[in-house]
């Protein structure tokens, strides 16, 4: 055929489409439809040049859409004809750096079935091999070290290539063409095995890691985001010894079982919750445990739920398949630091936790935790979203007209870069309390600005001036700052989740946040957009006696809420017996004001119902008297309390009344599992009228639901088939957590809808 009867189409693909085997699909295909031309990535994504009879072209075109390969985004492709120039053949051809950049970067993805049929084939060359990957699996954020996505710029660049990897990487009909990770047991990383004092333990490694795991023995493992202490989850006194040396005094550990079946031996699997566990994100699913569940006591004190994951790199399988047993699999730290994922430091932090160190030679970027997640109505609801969901990014059908970073908050603290359409919400950094988390938040920042080429010229945070998180922004220099309400910026986060940009009523229940009025809030009932709200309600505030410490002793605000209500009148409780000689002294406080922030949070409401209810008087993790209170739910009770909500200020007068009700049948003998039901049902009920309220004073008919409040799934469902009944529209979080962890994205929409000038 002459030129006369060819076309040439240059082709830009954008989305998530390096590290996932596009280029070698593209190959494919083009050498399918049996056209020329060639394919690369760069720094936006990839290009393609395409020759070839129109036709086939045509199709070409549509299938590099319909058939993408599995772990790709096609978020855009576009066109432009080009004069055609006769060459033959097809080729993948070098990548192209420099300036401007777009490309997307594939988050790490569990192992693929055709991977895990070469570690079980003794026939196999990677047999056995802990590091098997290709372009469907492996990993591949917390290896990259800048774009394009090429094996130069990932932590595999010191790994050259054996002859036979290298032949495969060549080869278009082999699934490891131009897979970056590569690697075989002659020329990839290997395993170690190392005792707590930094000796080589002689032998298999892996034979010995199992065998010193089911002698007892802790042992830190190291995976894709960093290292983990793993255990056997089935002895009370291993778990324990190690909850001692990680001062991890009541917190659940996350499970890995080794696979579906042997999860189902933990926990109850609804059919909603398979594919979220089985998929290639593999986070940790919170789900019921079973009564005769092989674990530990100390595993979950108190808990009803276990955290499950399945195995998400050929390590674990392997790991996991000859232990024959699930492990405790925690985060490689002492409590409140960040996981530990550089090699010296974590020998250095770990030390005196784990008895040895199962370690390899491939360097990790980037420190991620394992995300977390629950199931709600057959949907993800993220509790902590970070490997398996990070980098890729919240895409947004309204355009951010300069780029933008938003600080996030100071507790499950993420931050956010973005730009155009997509903003970058970043792996779990944690709870911004010591340097070291502190500088994972700095280094993650210059990452991702340097990843993604964002180059913030406005800088969002919270209006909290102690935040750490706000420190750090008000010490950038040359950019606009904005400062955003801790809730508006949780109802904008729940918006951008849902691609609404309101008007909402928005419902923002959480622990505390900085209020304008100089209170603390998280009761709040909000009129808002994406560029600005109004209180329109609010539970009434109540003291924190003793400030922070009435966040770790929920006592403190039993006796405040009681002290409100019932004042010296206040009936016998056991609540002020456990604690009769300090009782008085905390009302007092709170009496006078001193040391007494004074907040209308949801979360300080339902530590002081756990109080009463004898659950929690102290905790030793954020959250754990609210979640003590769903579990503690009498999953049969139907009825609420009947308490109201619209007058004169929306909310103002529910959460003393609840308190009253909840005395009132504490004082009856009712079981207290019944009372833990009635008052989410009250509060629920009381949500859905005082949004009805507002619909009739500003005729709004969508409630966006955010806070960390709403993670307890008895209370959201409530609200939802309540607010649902009364004709209501309802926004809820999919992409991103309804707590702390949301807070950068919604900060970040916020200050780009108000659209504030240029520094």
């Amino acid at each position: 055929m002459g030129l006369a009867g060819l076309r040439r189409v240059h082709v830009r693909v954008e989305g998530i489409v390096q590290g996932v085997g596009f280029r070698p699909f593209v190959h494919a295909l083009a050498t399918e439809y049996d056209l020329a031309g060639f394919v690369g990535n760069d720094t936006a994504g990839v290009f393609v040049e395409v020759e070839g009879d129109g036709e086939r072209l045509a199709a070409f075109l549509a299938d590099l859409s319909r058939r993408a390969p599995a772990l790709a985004q096609v978020e855009r492709l576009t066109t432009a004809a080009v004069p055609p120039n006769g060459q033959p053949g097809f080729a993948i051809v070098t990548s192209v750096t420099g300036a401007g950049r777009e490309a997307l970067i594939s988050p790490d993805t569990a192992t693929c079935p055709d991977c895990l049929g070469e570690l079980s084939d003794p026939r196999d060359r990677r047999h056995g091999y802990p590091f098997t990957n290709c372009t469907n699996c492996g990993p591949r954020f917390t290896i990259v070290e800048d774009v394009p996505y090429d094996r130069r710029t990932t932590t595999m660049a010191g790994f050259a290539l054996c002859a036979d990897c290298a032949a495969e990487y060549a080869d278009p009909g082999n699934r490891r063409f131009h897979a970056e990770p590569v690697c075989c047991p002659v020329c990839g990383p290997a395993l170690r095995l190392v005792g707590a004092d930094g000796a080589p333990v002689s032998g298999d490694p892996l034979a010995n890691a199992v065998r010193w795991l089911r002698n007892g023995r802790i042992v830190a493992v190291k995976g894709l985001g960093g290292y983990h202490l793993a255990a056997r989850a089935d002895d009370e006194r291993i778990v324990s010894t190690l909850r001692s040396r990680k001062h991890r005094e009541e917190k659940p550990f996350a499970l890995m079982a080794a696979d579906l079946q042997a999860a189902r031996t933990l926990v109850d699997v609804p059919p909603a919750a398979v594919p979220v566990l089985t998929g290639s994100r593999r986070p940790v699913v919170l789900l019921p445990r079973l009564p005769d569940a092989p674990v530990a006591a100390s595993v979950a004190p108190g808990n009803r739920d276990l955290g499950v994951m399945l195995p998400y790199t050929p390590l674990h399988h392997l790991l996991l398949g000859r232990l024959g047993m699930p492990i405790v699999l925690t985060s490689g730290n002492v409590s409140d630091e960040p996981i530990a994922h550089r090699d010296d430091d974590a020998r250095q932090r770990l030390a005196g936790i784990a008895d040895g160190f199962l370690t390899h030679g491939r360097r990790i970027q980037v420190r991620t935790d394992d995300s977390v997640v629950r199931v709600f109505r057959g949907r993800e609801l993220p509790v902590r979203r970070s490997r398996g969901y990070v980098p890729a990014p919240v895409t947004l059908p309204w355009r951010f007209d300069r780029p933008v970073l938003a600080c996030g908050a100071e507790l499950k603290n993420t931050f956010c870069v973005a730009k155009g359409r997509r903003a970058f919400v970043s792996h779990h950094i944690g709870d911004l309390e010591n340097f070291e988390t502190l500088r994972a938040f700095t280094d993650g920042i210059s990452h991702f600005t340097r990843l993604f080429d964002v180059r913030p010229q406005v800088v969002a945070h919270d209006l909290h001036p102690e935040y750490l998180s706000t420190k750090y922004a008000l010490q950038r220099a040359d950019v606009k700052l904005v400062g955003v309400q801790h809730h508006h910026a949780h109802i904008a986060s729940c918006l951008a989740d849902n691609g609404d940009p309101g008007p909402v009523i928005g419902v923002a229940f959480d622990g505390l946040g900085f209020g304008t009025d100089g209170t603390l809030w998280g009761g709040e009932l909000l009129v808002a957009d994406l560029a600005g709200f109004e209180r329109v309600g609010h539970l009434a505030a109540v003291p924190m006696p003793g400030g922070i410490a009435a966040v770790r002793e929920p006592w403190r605000m039993a006796a405040a809420y009681l002290d409100e209500i019932y004042g010296d009148a206040m009936p016998d409780l056991v609540v002020a017996r456990r604690h009769e000689r300090r009782w008085r002294a905390a009302v007092a406080l709170a009496r006078r004001g001193t040391n007494s922030p004074r907040t209308s949070s949801v979360g300080r409401l339902f530590d002081a119902v756990s109080a009463i209810l004898g659950l929690h008087d102290r905790v030793t993790y954020e959250g754990q008297a609210a979640i003590a209170l769903e579990q503690r739910a009498d999953p049969d009770e139907r009825g609420g309390y009947r308490v109201e909500a619209a007058a004169p200020v929306p909310l103002q007068d529910v959460g003393r009344a609840l308190v009253r009700c909840v005395v009132d049948d504490l004082l009856a003998k009712v079981d207290p599992g019944r009372i833990a039901a009635r008052f989410h049902h009250g509060l629920a009920d009381a949500v859905v009228r005082a949004a009805g309220a507002v619909r009739e004073s500003r005729g709004l008919a969508t409630v966006a639901l955010s806070g960390g409040v709403f993670q307890n799934v008895l209370l959201l469902d409530r609200v939802v088939s309540g607010l649902e009944q009364d004709g209501f529209r309802v926004l809820v979080h999919s992409r991103v957590p309804p707590n702390d962890g949301g807070i950068s994205l919604g900060q970040a929409v916020v200050a780009a809808a108000r659209g504030v000038p240029a520094a």
